[in-house]
């Protein structure tokens, strides 16, 4: 089915997801069998090693975050310490982010150990919100994880009841109410003063004036109270910004076989173009995003240079992104889910069938460079395929810009000479231009005579000199001196691209340049 999202109507829902053991779980899934002893990861503090994370064995022996290494050994002699890894903390929490898109595409990261999900009109998928949170505690529990979670009304809200809830409570609002103090998470000074003058939970202090709690504890305890109680306007910052245009497909049995898979991406990719099609736009990029039945998934993204509506297009170009993974797609025990996604979309107008029959395809050369382009960078990396766009500058070597072939804008017209003239620029320059001796007739004349690479080089015919004055709104580039650049033919016939850099009354002594080779 093809669904195009937008913003949903009436009070908002959102799920926080806090993993408490996730450094500790993740370094137990990744081993190849779980540990005999208490295991904890350790990081360097002050010129010490503390705890900074600990598995639950290790938390029954009272070991806890913080703790210097040196005590928790002396508790636990057999303890295991391995060193703290938060990057690879980040990138399983990444990995978790990336499975929970088939809940909501509004998925953002709680670090270092925690997801806020939008589910704002997607709980009706899974017989109401009971059932989602059911179903994304089945997937994790099998992952091996540890999950604490609780909706609510505000991401604050919800984060604080799944981080702080000890006991339930009969509705939302008591709950949020009965949280202690701490669950404003303020500058531990600010959370002191307010236990100090006997305001232990969040109810304690809503029962006071704004304007009190803003005079005696500052203006972020009162912002941070009216965010938790829903009174201010609080915003979700997704890993990913939702799409304008999402097809997906569900199964009720897995399927284990990618080709199987791949053929439902070019069904679904049919079913984008045809949205696009009654939009008048074309896509950009694409993204394709794989759910495993284990809770986790894996995306691939592939992007055309200019907006396309050409479904076979699309495909080869994953094919061609799939064929050079280094890392295969690996369904595991099968996809339960497959999900096309169009981030980035640009007009495109209507095209013309051919008088043959068919779908027009790209037959002139810009078009087919523009597929080659496409493939290659999807192959090779977005940034390895470059292509040049001329600049509105009058400086030669400043004259070009090099842009990635997928990112470069429309091209513009390059500067021709006129009908019958020579070129006024060389095909090659040298960057940076090479230092010459140069004997001039008189100060400000054509080189008579030239040296360079230890030959001295005779001038036969010369034209110029061409005058490029420095830009005096960017007078760094070109250290503000004006060049007299001549055409110049030596007596072999070889002609070259001469400068001299600065004027006798802007320089005593300006120096020659060679700054190119005319064919």
């Amino acid at each position: 089915m093809s669904k195009v999202l937008g913003k949903a109507s009436g009070s908002r829902r959102y799920l926080a997801l806090f993993f408490p053991l996730l450094s500790t779980e993740r370094l137990v899934r990744a081993a190849p069998q779980p540990p005999d002893a208490p295991l904890v990861t350790i990081e360097k503090q002050r010129g010490a090693f503390r705890l900074a994370s600990a598995d639950v064995r290790a938390q029954t022996l009272g070991l806890a975050a913080g703790m210097p290494l040196a005590d928790a050994r002396a508790r636990v002699p057999d303890l295991l310490a391995v060193p703290h890894d938060p990057i690879l903390d980040q990138l399983w929490l990444d990995r978790m982010a990336e499975g929970c898109g088939r809940y909501t595409p509004l998925v953002a990261l709680d670090p270092p150990d925690g997801l806020i999900l939008d589910i704002t009109g997607c709980a009706h998928l899974f017989a109401g919100e009971t059932g989602l949170i059911d179903d994304l505690d089945r997937r994790i529990t099998r992952l091996g994880m540890t999950l604490r979670h609780a909706a609510a009304r505000t991401p604050e809200a919800a984060r604080a009841l799944a981080r702080y809830q000890t006991l339930p409570a009969p509705d939302e609002d008591a709950a949020v109410r009965r949280l202690p103090i701490a669950a404003l998470e303020l500058e531990a000074e600010a959370t002191t003063a307010l236990v100090r003058a006997g305001l232990k939970t969040v109810g304690d202090l809503s029962a006071r004036p704004m304007a009190n709690i803003a005079a005696r504890f500052g203006s972020d305890a009162a912002t941070a109270l009216r965010r938790l109680l829903g009174d201010a306007l609080s915003v979700l910052d997704p890993r990913r910004t939702l799409p304008p245009v999402i097809a997906e497909r569900r199964f009720a049995e897995p399927i284990a076989r990618t080709a199987h898979a791949t053929k439902i991406l070019g069904e679904l990719a049919g079913e984008a173009m045809g949205v696009l099609a009654e939009r008048g736009k074309g896509g950009r990029h694409f993204r394709a995003t794989f759910f495993r039945s284990d809770g986790l998934a894996r995306s691939i993204a592939v992007e055309t240079g200019h907006a396309t509506r050409d479904a076979a297009l699309v495909m080869r170009l994953f094919a061609e992104r799939m064929d050079s993974l280094a890392d295969p797609l690996d369904p595991g025990f099968g996809f339960d889910m497959i999900r096309l996604a169009v981030p980035r979309l640009d007009p495109l107008a209507a095209t013309q069938l051919g008088l043959e029959g068919g779908a027009v395809r790209p037959s002139n050369e810009a078009g087919a460079i523009d597929e080659l382009v496409d493939r290659l960078a999807t192959r090779l990396g977005r940034a390895r395929i470059r292509k040049y766009r001329p600049a509105d500058t009058h400086i030669p070597e400043q004259t070009q810009l090099e842009l990635p072939a997928a990112d470069a804008p429309p091209p513009a017209p390059w500067p021709a000479p006129e009908p019958g003239e020579p070129p006024t620029r060389p095909f090659h320059l040298f960057d940076p231009p090479q230092p010459i001796e140069v004997i001039a007739e008189v100060p400000d004349g054509p080189p008579h005579r030239f040296r360079w690479r230890r030959a001295t080089h005779a001038v036969r015919r010369y034209e110029g000199p061409e005058r490029i004055a420095a830009e005096w709104w960017r007078r760094r580039d070109n250290g503000g001196l004006t060049r007299d650049y001549y055409r110049v033919e030596d007596v072999h016939g070889r002609r070259y691209w001469l400068f001299r850099h600065g004027l006798y009354e802007e320089k005593a002594d300006p120096r020659w340049y060679i700054h190119g080779l005319f064919a």
